[in-house]
């Protein structure tokens, strides 16, 4: 079957703006929600914790023990994460335990992300991001 893709089925839906954050006119319309989720994945750091988070929940400490960064950086990975509804959180006495929110379709994602990366190479790496040239 073949489906649709995101900004397909999103196409024209009311007051979804484009990935520009402009209006719904645009034409790049309806593709901001999947703009959205590609920067949650863009940082190294929240790449990291969703890969610590599939192992199971952690805490703020296990993770800033695990990875090295500080208590600050970590948090505000885990409040974009949850700001997406990757990452979903649950108190226990006086901290709170993080886990993943959408396994199945996250770890989709990004085994899908493997594949394009083994089949691109080193093309990724080569990729200039925004204002830069090669």
């Amino acid at each position: 079957m073949n489906r649709p893709c995101l900004w397909t089925v999103l196409d024209g839906v009311p007051g979804v703006p484009d990935a520009t954050g402009g209006d719904d006119d645009g034409p790049n319309r309806g593709i901001a929600p999947a703009a959205q989720l590609f920067r949650a994945l863009s940082d190294p750091g929240r790449l990291t914790i969703l890969g610590h988070l599939m192992l199971g929940e952690h805490s703020v400490r296990d993770l800033t023990e695990h990875l090295g960064l500080s208590q600050s950086t970590v948090s505000a990975h885990l409040a974009c994460l949850r700001g997406c509804g990757l990452v979903r959180s649950r108190p226990v006495r006086r901290t709170s335990l993080h886990s993943l929110a959408v396994t199945p379709e996250l770890l989709a994602l990004l085994r899908a992300a493997e594949e394009v990366l083994r089949a691109s190479g080193s093309a990724v790496v080569l990729c200039p991001g925004p204002g830069e040239r090669r």
